[in-house]
Order: C-alpha cells, then sequence, then structure tokens
C-alpha cells in the first residue's frame, strides 16, 4: 500500500514558476495603518489553498508611507507585486489597472481596510472550483456604517437594479471572485468613465453568491465621503441606463398635456362663465413648476453629454509610475 502525500516545500527555480491560482487584487489610498495587517491576514488565507498565488498592490496615489511599507511585503510561497499610479485616479481605475496586470487563474478583489475578511477566499476558491465562473460576496451585516449609509446604499442597490438592462445584484461591493476568462472580457471594455459594480455584473457567465457579515474599518477613515457616494452614483445611473432620458421626456410630455388641459379649461370658464383668470399666484407657481422640470431635463441631457465628452478623449483609465515584484522562493509540491 503506496504512502500518503504530503505537501513539502521545494526551492523554486526561476524558469520553473507556474500560473498563480488567484490574484488578490488590494487597491488603496493612505491606508499606512492597516497594510501590514492587511498582508498578514492574505497571506494566512492564501496559504490554506496549498498552491502557489499572486498578490497585487495598487497604490492609487497614497500621499503617506503606504508604497514604501508596501514595496517592501515579500512571501516565500506567494508571488508579491507592487503597481504604482502616479496620482491619484480613483478607486476604479486602480482596480482596473489590477485587473490588467493579473495573472492568476482568477482573481479576487479585496479592500485594503479589511472590512472585507480575507478569511473568506478559501470559501470563494471552493465555490470557484466546483463550477462558478463569479462569486459574488453579498453582505448580511455591514458593522460600523452608519443607518443613513446602509439605508441609501439599499435604495440605491433597489433603484439601479429597476433601471440597468442588467441586473446589479443588491448588497453586493467589490469583494468578488472573477474567472479569468470573465476578467479578460472586462479587460476588453473601453470605458472611461467607469462603474465597476456594473461592468463586474455586465459579463454575466455562471454566478454564485455567498453571504458574509462585513466588519468595520480596521483603523482610519473611509475615503468615501457623500459627495464621492453621489459622484459615484450618478457614475452608475448615466453608465447602464438611458431610463433618466425617458424619464425626462415623459415628464415634458405629461406637463405639455397638463398644460394644455388647463387652457381649455380656463377658456370655456372664461368665454362661457366670465370666470376671472387667476393672476399673479397661478401665474407664478406654473412659471416655476415649468422652469424646475426645464432645469431638470438639461441637467440630466449634460451628464449623458459630460459622459461622452469624456470618453471622446480617450485619455488612459491611469498611468503607470513604479512596477515592484518579489517572487517566491519555494513551491508546494507532494511527495509520497
Amino acid at each position: 500500500m503506496s504512502a500518503i502525500p504530503y505537501r513539502q516545500y521545494v526551492q523554486l527555480e526561476p524558469a520553473s514558476q507556474a500560473q498563480p491560482l488567484v490574484t488578490v487584487i488590494i487597491p488603496f489610498l493612505n491606508e499606512a495603518d492597516v497594510l501590514a495587517v492587511c498582508h498578514q491576514r492574505v497571506c494566512e488565507a492564501l496559504n490554506k489553498l496549498k498552491q502557489h498565488c499572486e498578490i497585487l498592490y495598487i497604490d492609487d496615489g497614497s500621499q503617506d508611507d503606504s508604497w514604501a511599507l508596501v514595496s517592501q511585503f515579500k512571501h516565500h510561497l506567494h508571488q508579491v507585486r507592487c503597481l504604482r499610479l502616479s496620482r491619484n485616479f480613483g478607486k476604479e481605475a486602480a482596480m482596473s489597472a489590477g485587473m490588467k496586470e493579473a495573472s492568476g487563474r482568477c482573481v479576487i478583489l479585496l479592500d485594503a481596510d479589511l472590512q472585507d475578511p480575507p478569511e473568506y477566499i478559501p470559501e470563494m476558491i471552493k465555490a470557484w472550483q466546483a463550477g462558478a465562473q463569479v462569486v459574488e460576496m453579498q453582505r448580511h451585516e455591514r458593522h460600523g456604517e452608519s443607518w443613513l449609509k446602509r439605508t441609501t446604499a439599499h435604495y440605491f442597490y433597489r433603484f439601479m437594479s429597476h433601471i440597468s438592462d442588467h441586473p446589479i445584484t443588491e448588497n453586493v461591493g467589490d469583494f468578488r471572485l472573477m474567472d479569468q476568462k470573465v476578467v479578460k472580457v472586462i479587460n476588453t471594455l473601453p470605458e472611461r468613465t467607469r462603474f465597476m459594480k456594473g461592468l463586474l455584473a455586465w459579463p454575466g457567465f455562471t454566478r454564485t453568491i455567498l453571504s458574509f457579515d462585513r466588519d468595520a474599518r480596521l483603523a482610519g477613515d473611509t475615503k468615501w465621503n457623500y459627495p464621492k457616494l453621489i459622484h459615484l452614483a450618478l457614475e452608475g445611473i448615466t453608465s447602464f441606463s438611458t431610463k433618466p432620458l425617458r424619464w425626462a421626456t415623459m415628464a415634458g410630455l405629461t406637463t405639455s398635456v397638463i398644460a394644455f388641459i388647463m387652457a381649455i379649461v380656463i377658456f370655456t370658464k372664461t368665454l362661457v362663465w366670465g370666470d376671472p383668470v387667476v393672476g399673479y399666484p397661478s401665474t407664478i407657481l406654473i412659471v416655476l413648476f415649468l422652469g424646475g422640470i426645464q432645469l431638470l431635463s438639461i441637467g440630466v441631457l449634460g451628464e449623458y453629454v459630460g459622459r461622452l465628452f469624456i470618453e471622446s478623449k480617450q485619455r488612459p483609465l491611469y498611468v503607470l509610475m513604479e512596477d515592484a515584484m518579489t517572487k517566491p522562493t519555494f513551491q508546494y509540491t507532494e511527495s509520497e
């Protein structure tokens, strides 16, 4: 009877490096207080997979010691690569840069603030190996977030699912696993103004949902204040639906019909019964109402024209300034 195989480490020859099982993409901005703990927890989660993996850090223009910290990270079993963008291009661009450079057979997006626990990585890999090409992590509880933020996020996801032609799973953020086939499709999408939650849902493929409880930030303050969240919401609405334009058209049509009916009523009352036409107050209310409808419609149209203007310039999503990599010195093997 043969002996039971066991795992051991053997020194890795540079020419024999295999494709990583998974690339964990970690975009960050001024997260020096949490990056060391993040790296430790990610490595511990990847060690449970017993295979060569890749950790890809994306510095989105940090002004603290974040880059100096991550550029020193290494691991004897996993490849660590650090990309530094020339300035803050935004999280959407940083994630796009990571997916463009990822070499793993599957890719996991993970925030550096550890609100999305890395300990779920083995479970996500298991679901992928069972046949799912996309594993979406749905937040059951959102600790450390205000009631207002949870409520607005809930209604935003419902609203996006209602207006979008490609439904976005409610309460699923960027934390997810994607097969390399899915990543390649997303990398071909040419948009400059990117709403990643929509882009990640657009390709389709076989999907499964895992539920988890989202933790509070380990340290520091969130980079997503309400003006940024409103901007992101507008990006999502204008990127994945033309229904606001139709609503503006319907509002204009409805207002015109109401105005026409009111004109007939007023004309008839004045001509037949001799009722005086109501003067200044009603006129001001009608003018303000019509003006509001017009300005709202112009604003909606302007949002779409602005997106076309940005897309027409064809500027790159990001500019890469530095690229640092440390390769593993050992690999997993099975022996008898």
